[in-house]
Formats: structure tokens, C-alpha cells, sequence
């Protein structure tokens, strides 16, 4: 600890934001002065869980925070030369001592020493699309007409090099950047890494990408589907299991087709075998089934490939040489989920087929998205969830999601979200006022 007083002290830090996610995986964060930092670090600090969604009651509502030092970062945006605010990243605690159950963080903790117990970490590599829109008299409007890896204008380029650059602040490896397939729309990719970490790095990603658009009078939107007829926002995670004893990645196998282990094809099997149970949490809005539709690049029906981008879960390429690049990209996650939510069932979902020694069905190399309802139901080729509603069913029956919540955020999960869906059903949209007005 002395040696990390020394450094907030070298680095001129005045104020530190002690920062948590909600149970939707929003940032919130407590801000103390430098003062506070010893008394922070030994205790932690307390805050009211009662105001948090979906954390605790009014009657035991005291929470206290403990900062992970691993996590210290100044945030460049709230820093000069003169005065700098830094950010932890905290777990939260109950007062007696013992992690809160309800923290999505500890849950996804609790998920890694499932795949400890088995001899594997858990490492991931997500891609991030978000849209930029400038705010005009008649509403949000995307700040470019471009396309999928077109070069992006000047102002664009400015505004995803400041990205970059402040993600280096916070220690997150920027691997490329690029235009989406949709106007205005953006993907930020960075080094893969163990999956707390990364949940954590999406998280500051989200945060980062909002404060820069901010100061170029910008609004960033992580939304799914923010626009009717383009593309939506995805979030596809790249996995893979790294074999603790042996210190090698054990998805990889090179005699292989697929240069795949049967650890890789078991996962991939219990992923699948799963998915409809686990959507609920990877894809968590109303608006998030607006985005799984046919024609926008995203997976609609559960199936696996390499070449086949229609998908659900497909074989990316790598070079020969680096077997530790041995991975699976999973395509339905999209960036309004709680990173440490999504990860944390990803794991439990493909960890189930390694147990349990999954063999997982034949690749679909054809698109899917052509094949007709018969020949679909001949593959035996079903469908994600095309709604809320029905997702949170299969949420409600998966005795995975309640094992890997918990029952206590099980059900606040449920509750939020099923208050979220009654909110929307009653809604009347200008579609139907069109479509119903005259009747």
C-alpha cells in the first residue's frame, strides 16, 4: 500500500472516483478526496446499496466498497497538470465482511473459480460497435454517411484517436479501430485478456467513448438498435480456455480441420446447447431483439461455422504460428449487456459442455439466412429468442443462470427486467398509429 500512496502522491492525484457496476452494468462511482485514499484502502468506503438498482433493500442497505489496486488509472478527462482525478474499480462488501451476492463483478469472480477448480482461465477478446450521432433540431443523427471500413473522415479520425489515446490512460490495449457497416457507426477492438479484466475494460471502454464524444458536443450510443433499416450494435466476444497445468491455450488442436481441441468442440457444444437460456443476460433490451433479425448481419439461427458469418458461433482464421490465438467468436452479445453478467454465463454455459463432455452438431458452412423453414427443421437449425418476453422465459427455467447469479440477483435480475418488457408492451408506437389510425 505505501508504494501506492507514493505513486497517487507522484502522480499529483487529488480526488479518486471509486467506481461499481449496477446489476444492468451501468457505471456508478463514489468520489472521496486524496485525504480519504489510507482510510479507503484499509476499510473500504460505505455507500447506500438501497438507491442502486436492484441491489438491496431499505432495511439493509449499508454496502461498503474496497477498491482493486490492480485496477488504478487517472482519468484523463478530469485531469491537468496541476490536479488529477484517478479511479479504482471496486468490489462491494456486506457489513459483516463478505462479498455482496448481488455485486455482478463477485458473480462473474465466482463463475472464474468454476474454470480454476477445472485447470483454465478464461480469456476473451470482445468487439465493441457503438453509433456517434450529433444532437440537431430534428433529433440524434449519425455524424457520417460512410461504410464498413471506409476511411473515416477527418473529424471521425480525430475523434477515435482521442479514443485510443485515453484508453492508454487505463492501460487497455487498443488493437485496431474502425467504421462499422452503418452510417455513423464505429468498433473498438482491444487485446484480449482474462475475463475480469476484461469486463472491466468494457466497462471503462463505455465510459471513455462517452466522455470523449461529450467534448466534441457528440453523444455516443451503445443502444443495439438505434436505427430503423441499418445495422445494429454488437458487442461478438472472441473465448478461449487456457490450460493452467499444461501453460498452453487448450482450445488449440493441429491436426485438427478446425486446428480445434475436444475441450473447444465441448464448449462450443454446451454454449449451444444453452444459448436460449442465456440470451436473456447477452442480449438484455427490449431494443436488443430488434437487432437479431434476418438481413443485418446478426445471428439469428444457433448453429456453428468458419466461413459462415450468419452464425451464431464461428471459427475465426489465425496464423499458424500462434496456436495461443486458438478462439471462438460468439456473435449474439450486444454492448447494453453487463459485461460481468455475459461473461460470467458465456463461461458456466461452455464449461457445462466440458464437463459433461458435449459433443457439439455438425458445422453449417451454407448461409442461413437462405435456407427456408423446411430445410432448417431437416438440420434441425433452431432460432435465439426474438423477443424479451420470450427470453426471459428460458432465463426463468435455467437452472444455470439461477446457480450462476445466485438466487438473490436471480430474481432482482428477473424482476427488473420483466418490469422493463411490461413497461414496453404497453406502449403504443407511431408504427401502429399508422398501420391502426384509420381502422
Amino acid at each position: 500500500m505505501e508504494e501506492l500512496l507514493k505513486q497517487l502522491q507522484n502522480d499529483k492525484v487529488t480526488f479518486v472516483n471509486l467506481q461499481f457496476a449496477d446489476i444492468l452494468g451501468t457505471l456508478k462511482e463514489v468520489t472521496i478526496p486524496i485525504t480519504r485514499i489510507q482510510e479507503t484502502l484499509k476499510f473500504g468506503t460505505w455507500f447506500d446499496g438501497s438507491s442502486i438498482e436492484g441491489f438491496a433493500r431499505i432495511h439493509e442497505s449499508d454496502l461498503y466498497l474496497k477498491p482493486d489496486l490492480s485496477t488504478y488509472a487517472i482519468i484523463p478527462w478530469l485531469s491537468n497538470n496541476e490536479h488529477r482525478t484517478a479511479r479504482f474499480i471496486c468490489d462491494i462488501y456486506k457489513p459483516d465482511g463478505s462479498p455482496f451476492e448481488a455485486d455482478p463483478r463477485y458473480v462473474l469472480k465466482r463463475a472464474l473459480q468454476d474454470a480454476i477448480s477445472l485447470g483454465y482461465q478464461y480469456n476473451l477478446g470482445p468487439e465493441v460497435e457503438f453509433f456517434l450521432f450529433r444532437k440537431t433540431a430534428n433529433g440524434f443523427e449519425p455524424i457520417d454517411e460512410r461504410g464498413y471500413f471506409d476511411l473515416a473522415g477527418e473529424f471521425a479520425q480525430e475523434i477515435m484517436r482521442e479514443i485510443s489515446k485515453n484508453l492508454e490512460y487505463f492501460n487497455i490495449e487498443v488493437e485496431a479501430t474502425h467504421h462499422e457497416v452503418a452510417i455513423g457507426q464505429f468498433e473498438v477492438d482491444f487485446r484480449y485478456g482474462d475475463a475480469l479484466s476484461t469486463a472491466d475494460k468494457v466497462l471503462t471502454l463505455r465510459s471513455t467513448v462517452k466522455a470523449v464524444a461529450q467534448r466534441y458536443n457528440l453523444f455516443a450510443s451503445f443502444m443495439p438498435k438505434p436505427i430503423l433499416g441499418i445495422n445494429g450494435s454488437g458487442m461478438h466476444v472472441h473465448q478461449s480456455l487456457y490450460d493452467l497445468n499444461l501453460k498452453k491455450n487448450a482450445f488449440y488442436n493441429p491436426n485438427d480441420k478446425y486446428n480445434l481441441s475436444a475441450i473447444a468442440y465441448s464448449f462450443i457444444a454446451g454454449q449451444l446447447g444453452h444459448i436460449k437460456e442465456i440470451c436473456g443476460v447477452l442480449c438484455p433490451t427490449v431494443n436488443s431483439y430488434k437487432r437479431l433479425v434476418v438481413g443485418y448481419e446478426a445471428p439469428v439461427y444457433i448453429s456453428w461455422a468458419r466461413i459462415n458469418r450468419s452464425a451464431l458461433i464461428r471459427i475465426p482464421k489465425w496464423f499458424e504460428e500462434k496456436s495461443e490465438s486458438a478462439r471462438i467468436e460468439l456473435r449474439c452479445p450486444d454492448p447494453s449487456a453487463n459485461p460481468y453478467l455475459a461473461f460470467a454465463v458465456m463461461l458456466a454455459s461452455g464449461l457445462e459442455g466440458v464437463k459433461k463432455n458435449m459433443q457439439s452438431p455438425p458445422p453449417i458452412e451454407e448461409d442461413l439466412y437462405l435456407f427456408d423453414n423446411h430445410k432448417l427443421e431437416e438440420l434441425k437449425i433452431e432460432t435465439l429468442p426474438s423477443s424479451l418476453y420470450e427470453a426471459l422465459n428460458y432465463v426463468k427455467n435455467s437452472e444455470l443462470c439461477r446457480k450462476t447469479f445466485g438466487d438473490s440477483l436471480f430474481q432482482r435480475f428477473l424482476r427488473i427486467k420483466e418490469t422493463e418488457w411490461n413497461e414496453f408492451k404497453i406502449q403504443v408506437t407511431e408504427w401502429e398509429k399508422e398501420q391502426y389510425l384509420d381502422i
